[in-house]
C-alpha cells in the first residue's frame, strides 16, 4: 500500500488564491485559524501589493508633474493620515470617543482611502499589539524581530492578514464594518478612479493648472499613499526605537516629536502605551497632537462625542516625571 503523499497547491494556485484574497480578505481555503498558526515568514506574493503601490510612484516620470499634483498629493496624506490617527487608532482600535452608526461607518470608508487595509482587521492587530507589545507574541515587535520585521516584513507574512473578529466582536455585530472589512479594495479602487476623473476634469475646465487624469492619480494614489504607509508604520517601529521614554511602561514605546508632526501626534506613542484610553496623546500643550485638535473640533459640530480626557492621575505621574528628569 503506497502512503498517502500531502497535498501541495502549486505556485499558480497559489498565486491564484492570492489574488482572490486581494478581493475577498476573508477567503481562506484552509480555514483563518489555520493560516494565523503558521509561522512568521517573509512571503513574495504577499509582497506583491507594496511592491506594486512603490513601482506605481516611478509613473511619475511619465506623466510629468504641477503644483496642482503635488498639493493634491500632499492634501490627502494629511486628510488621510487623520483617518487612520483619529478613525482606525483612536476611535475603531481604542474606542476613545463615540459616534453614530453612519458616522461610524462614513469614518470606516474615509480610513479605507489609505488603503491600509479594513477598519476591522486594522483594530485586531492593533489591539492585540497592545496586550503583547514587544514580547514574543507581539507581531511588529522591533525589540524582539528587527526593526525591518516591525515597520514591514510581518505584512509580508500570511498568518498576519486574515482578521481576528474575536478581538473586535464589538466592531464585528456591524455588518457594513464586516462588508468593507472584507471588501477592503472596493473604496480604494472607487478613490483611484475618482482621483483620474478629477485630473481629467481640470484637465478641460482649467488647462492652466498643468495637470491630467493619469498626473493625478499617480499624485494623489501612488505617490501620497507611499508616503502615508510609510508614516504609519513608523509607529511600529521607528517610535519603539527612536525617542525619549516618560514612562517606564514594559515595552519600548517612545516619544518623538519629529514622528507626531509626520504623523499628526502619533508620536507620542509612549505617552499612549501608559494610557491608550485617552483620545489625547500628546499630554501637554506643547506636545503637537493634530489629530487631537481636530478631533475636538469634531465634537463641537456633533459628529462625535465623549472625547476622553487624560486622567488627573497619569496627568499627575507625568508632571512628577518631568520635574525628576
Amino acid at each position: 500500500m503506497s502512503a498517502t503523499v500531502p497535498f501541495r497547491p502549486s505556485l499558480l494556485h497559489r498565486l491564484a488564491i492570492t489574488v482572490r484574497q486581494w478581493f475577498d480578505s476573508d477567503y481562506f481555503p484552509d480555514g483563518p485559524e489555520v493560516v494565523a498558526n503558521r509561522p512568521d515568514r517573509f512571503e513574495w506574493r504577499r509582497c506583491l501589493p507594496f511592491v506594486f503601490i512603490h513601482i506605481g510612484c516611478i509613473g511619475v516620470i511619465w506623466v510629468g508633474w504641477s503644483w496642482t499634483a503635488v498639493a493634491v498629493a500632499a492634501v490627502l496624506y494629511f486628510l488621510r493620515m487623520f483617518a487612520i490617527t483619529g478613525f482606525y487608532h483612536r476611535y475603531f482600535s481604542h474606542r476613545t470617543f463615540s459616534t453614530s452608526r453612519w458616522m461610524q461607518f462614513v469614518l470606516a470608508v474615509w480610513g479605507n482611502t489609505a488603503i491600509q487595509r479594513g477598519a476591522l482587521w486594522w483594530a485586531s492587530v492593533h489591539r492585540h499589539h497592545h496586550r503583547h507589545s514587544d514580547t514574543e507574541e507581539d507581531v511588529h515587535s522591533a525589540r524582539l524581530k528587527g526593526f525591518l520585521w516591525s515597520h514591514i516584513g510581518w505584512m509580508t507574512s500570511s498568518n498576519n492578514f486574515p482578521t481576528d473578529y474575536k478581538v473586535v466582536r464589538d466592531l464585528a455585530k456591524f455588518p457594513e464594518l464586516v462588508f468593507l472589512n472584507r471588501f477592503d479594495m472596493i473604496v480604494p479602487i472607487v478613490f483611484g478612479l475618482a482621483l483620474f476623473a478629477l485630473g481629467a476634469v481640470l484637465d478641460w475646465l482649467a488647462p492652466g493648472l498643468g495637470t491630467s487624469g493619469a498626473q493625478m492619480f499617480f499624485w494623489g494614489f501612488f505617490v501620497s499613499s507611499t508616503f502615508l504607509l510609510h508614516g504609519t508604520l513608523f509607529i511600529n517601529s521607528l517610535a519603539h526605537v527612536w525617542g525619549g521614554r516618560r514612562f517606564a511602561t514594559s515595552d519600548d514605546s517612545r516619544n518623538n516629536f519629529w514622528l507626531a508632526l509626520i504623523t499628526l501626534g502619533e508620536g507620542w506613542h509612549n505617552n499612549h502605551h501608559r494610557f491608550m484610553g485617552s483620545t489625547r496623546q500628546g499630554f501637554f500643550w506643547w506636545e503637537v497632537d493634530i489629530t487631537y485638535y481636530l478631533l475636538k473640533m469634531m465634537s463641537w459640530t456633533g459628529l462625535i462625542w465623549d472625547v476622553k480626557p487624560v486622567p488627573r492621575s497619569v496627568m499627575e505621574e507625568a508632571r512628577q516625571l518631568d520635574k525628576a528628569a
